[in-house]
């Protein structure tokens, strides 16, 4: 009896549970590109790119480690366009009884897939997926009871599950956590490193003209498409990241520049996420850089953090609390996405710096997407549904066990403060801090009306107003309730007069 191996975008390893529990004699692997999954929503041109260009790559690696692959493109005339479509014929094809898969990323596919057997007539056999370090039963477990589920607390169980930067039962340096270190703004005259670019191949370029033709209204160029679609292009990226960057990306990983797109970050997200890197490898690289004394332990903790602490905890979230956590919206905000974040055409320069980078690389780091388009976004009342379904399409590391928690807990506030200990809000002074972008804007940051003043002024104090009932209470916020407390009260109209105008015209 043939076994059908089904294996999906985001699951580009030979180590994926289902690859190591088929008899490879007497099994069949399964890839197809389908268009339910390049277009359930505006995926970025790059994106689409770059998961197909992956697959057909990792076809070619495992046909090369003796597999036998049926591979379904998207132009094949006979592809039925979805997942379970191609599954069963498939199955019918190769006479298979049995359908041995690793469990996906996403709820909505967990869902097609446990249609599976009763479509295919086929013994269908679901695995964890165990590239991930924490099971999702054991994230279940530590969150039982919790009404808050803070990082910081996991992230501490993380690092003694892994012993990365532990020196017996105690964490290197004494401290958990350095991200106090981990805030100098950016200047123009520093070094920057040229980011790891891969050069594209025949089987690169014929999903670039594919996606060209098939996707050209979606959001996002083509032109310039670097990004690595095998594991030795991931590994090259990764060497790139611990000798280039690294050494600075503790001090620098929150700043902002214009034109800088990448900085000090590594780009692997997009690898990791496709399965093309192993998370605890690249971890315990980075561990052996500081070991070794080429980067300082805030750089390397930094990292790590994202990697077991970050990654790991919003994944858990994500399965704790679905189906339903993309519909939260526990501060009942309705505004409709504005145009500008799919045109990048704002007189605020933040946004436009922030939005055009994406449009030209899929890609923009954590600050950014967090303070600059996800501060914009819930200060405005934007819905947070479109939001998130904004942050999914453009980005090319964008899976929704990993998006939907930062943008809807965190970027958003939406979830009411399960995820985070307070909104993520700002006025222009943060901008200002932590980038060169205010020096030139049309906007003046140090404005709060008029004009020519900064929008995110107005717009920080009309949301801590106008979601008061809610946020009064969070000590965290108690300091800057009391601030506006003691505001004159026509400083106060004079605010909300200048947000309301602004509200109105976007």
């Amino acid at each position: 009896m043939e076994t059908l191996v089904p294996v999906l975008g985001d699951q580009l390893s030979l180590n994926l549970p289902s690859l190591a529990a088929a008899d490879r004699e007497r099994s069949v692997v399964l890839m197809a590109e389908v268009m339910r999954e390049a277009s359930y929503v505006g995926h970025h041109k790059q994106k689409i790119a770059f998961i197909f260009s992956a697959m057909r790559h990792f076809a070619i690696a495992l046909r090369k480690a003796g597999w036998r692959v049926d591979y379904i493109t998207l132009e094949n005339p006979d592809n039925t366009g979805s997942l379970a479509g191609e599954v069963q014929r498939a199955a019918a094809r190769h006479g298979c009884g049995r359908v041995l898969a690793t469990k996906p990323g996403e709820w909505r596919v967990l869902e097609d897939m446990s249609g599976w057997g009763a479509l295919t007539g086929c013994e269908t056999v679901l695995l964890e997926d165990t590239r991930f370090l924490c099971p999702l039963d054991e994230f279940a477990a530590w969150a039982e009871g919790r009404k808050q589920l803070r990082m910081e607390y996991f992230y501490r169980e993380m690092r003694r599950k892994t012993g990365l930067l532990m020196e017996g039962d105690e964490p290197a340096g004494g401290r958990w956590n350095f991200d106090a270190e981990n805030r100098k703004p950016a200047e123009g005259s520093l070094f920057l490193p040229r980011p790891f670019r891969a050069v594209p191949d025949a089987v690169t370029k014929e999903v670039l003209a594919l996606v060209a033709q098939r996707f050209a209204q979606n959001f996002g160029r083509l032109e310039g498409f670097a990004y690595g679609v095998t594991a030795q292009d991931a590994q090259a990226a990764l060497e790139w990241f611990l000798r280039e960057a690294l050494p600075c990306f503790g001090d620098y990983q929150d700043a902002m520049l214009k034109g800088e797109a990448w900085l000090y970050h590594s780009v692997l997200s997009p690898y990791l996420n496709t399965g093309l890197l192993d998370p605890l490898e690249v971890c315990r690289r980075v561990e052996d850089e500081w070991r070794a004394g080429r980067v300082p332990l805030n750089s390397a903790e930094g990292y790590i953090r994202q990697i077991i602490g970050w990654r790991e905890y919003v994944r858990g979230l994500y399965w704790l609390k679905m189906p339903g956590y993309t519909d939260e919206n526990a501060l009942a905000a309705h505004r409709p996405l504005p145009a500008f974040y799919w045109t990048g055409e704002t007189d605020m320069l933040c946004l436009r710096e922030a939005i055009t980078q994406t449009r030209d690389t899929a890609y923009a780091h954590h600050i950014q997407r967090l303070m600059v388009t996800g501060n914009f976004a819930m200060l405005a009342g934007i819905n947070p549904r479109e939001v998130h379904e904004w942050y999914l399409a453009v980005y090319i590391d964008a899976f929704e066990w990993v998006e939907a928690p930062n943008t809807i807990g965190m970027s958003q506030f939406a979830d009411g403060g399960l995820l985070g200990s307070k909104p993520y809000a700002a006025g222009g002074n943060y901008i200002n801090r932590m980038s060169d972008y205010c020096g030139s804007c049309r906007y003046d940051v140090k404005q709060r009306t008029g004009r020519d003043a900064c929008p995110l002024n107005a717009l920080y104090w009309d949301f801590l107003v106008r979601n008061g009932e809610k946020l009064r209470g969070n000590p965290r916020l108690a300091q800057v309730f009391r601030t506006y407390g003691k505001m004159a009260e026509e400083a106060k109209r004079d605010l909300h007069r200048q947000a309301s105008a602004f509200l109105k015209a976007l």
